[in-house]
């Protein structure tokens, strides 16, 4: 079975308000996809996620190329050699291939990776706090009352792009506006020294209902995470751009976070990713995927999810959640998958079960030109 064609699919959306994280304001959303097709007619899709013509180039250009006549069964082969040249690239054709390997067997990617333990999984309404607004916090956290109105009952919000005292004030008046069920993770995207960092504490320990913090320093303190860990009375958590196992291992080792959070489009494709998984499992540590782009790379977090067996035995909380884009982004809806109260039920069917929107690939195809 080879590959007959590669067909590639970079997509743009500018947003109407600009919105972010404390990296900075976002003021458009990306989504790059490749459809990989066999001489049998059989089909899987990929996403990626980087610069879109940087993307582009490097398929047009190397990748789809290579993948010209390959067998489609020597997929660990493929996404090696392409991971070489680019790795967010390999995530996308491991996806593709992955998903041809369980249409020509008849089985959805779940029974091909040996059966899912759950049948639905739980999902975090996952927000991008800060905007050009000058009331940016109280619009903040109207964005979050209409999630929690329409049915999550866990969200994550950001913090480390303003000072401590304002980002302090936001998340208190956020807290005071939510059911006490309802629970809260906050991500400082690096931002902090240990000194800042155990300032949240102030706030943490005033409030039951946390999810976790995240990444509040460079992932690479790994000491200095040992000693937040110790210092904080909610679990600590991190590692979406860690691709290879052995960069968590010291995290995993000395005791450094609670829960690890690997990403299938940074991670050497979904088979990687799906080892990160199992190795913080291993250790007997949660994981919850970080899947802040794209909803076929969600949707394979969500099959991977399915798959880990529970990190305990309380009945009321069998598996970590997984990451779900609540902002503007017609992306997260190219592959159509609804939350309901929080919870994702598994799409049946070969492969991934579902189809691409058409609708929006040819509405927000990108032409190359400017982004701005």
């Amino acid at each position: 079975m080879q590959i007959e064609r590669v067909e590639t699919y970079p997509l743009l959306y500018r947003l109407a308000q600009p919105y972010g994280d404390a990296n900075g304001c976002k003021k458009y959303r990306t989504c790059y996809l490749i459809r990989i097709i066999t001489t049998s007619g059989a089909d899987g899709w990929g996403e990626a996620v980087d610069w879109l013509p940087t993307l582009d180039k490097g398929f047009r250009e190397r990748i789809v190329p290579y993948l010209m006549g390959k067998r489609v069964t020597d997929r660990l082969r493929l996404v090696e050699v392409i991971g070489k040249w680019h790795q967010r690239s390999a995530a996308a054709v491991s996806m593709a291939l992955t998903e041809i390997a369980a249409k020509l067997a008849g089985l959805s990617v779940c029974e091909l990776w040996g059966g899912a333990y759950h049948t639905s999984i739980p999902v975090y309404a996952s927000f991008q706090s800060y905007s050009e607004r000058p009331d940016w916090a109280e619009h903040s956290v109207r964005l979050v009352e209409q999630q929690v109105q329409a049915g999550f009952r866990r969200i994550k919000v950001k913090i480390g792009g303003r000072s401590w005292q304002e980002d302090r004030r936001h998340i208190e008046r956020l807290m005071a506006s939510l059911p006490a069920d309802v629970q809260v993770a906050v991500d400082a995207n690096q931002s902090y020294d240990l000194a800042a960092a155990r300032q949240w504490e102030r706030v943490f320990s005033r409030y039951e209902n946390w999810m976790w913090l995240e990444e509040p320093m460079p992932m690479e303190r790994t000491e200095e995470y040992a000693k937040l860990r110790q210092a904080l009375s909610i679990p600590l958590a991190g590692g979406e751009n860690l691709i290879h196992c052995h960069q968590y291992l010291p995290l995993l080792k000395q005791g450094a976070v609670d829960i690890i959070q690997p990403d299938p489009m940074h991670a050497d494709g979904v088979d990687g990713f799906r080892f990160n998984l199992q190795v913080g499992r291993q250790f007997g540590h949660r994981v919850s995927p970080h899947v802040f782009d794209g909803s076929l790379a969600r949707l394979y977090a969500i099959y991977a999810q399915a798959c880990l067996p529970a990190w305990s035995k309380m009945d009321a909380d069998p598996i970590e959640p997984v990451e779900w884009d609540v902002m503007e982004n017609p992306f997260t809806r190219l592959f159509p998958v609804t939350p309901v109260n929080g919870q994702v039920a598994l799409p049946g069917g070969a492969g991934i079960g579902v189809e691409p929107d058409w609708q929006i690939i040819n509405a927000l195809r990108w032409d190359g030109s400017a982004y701005a």
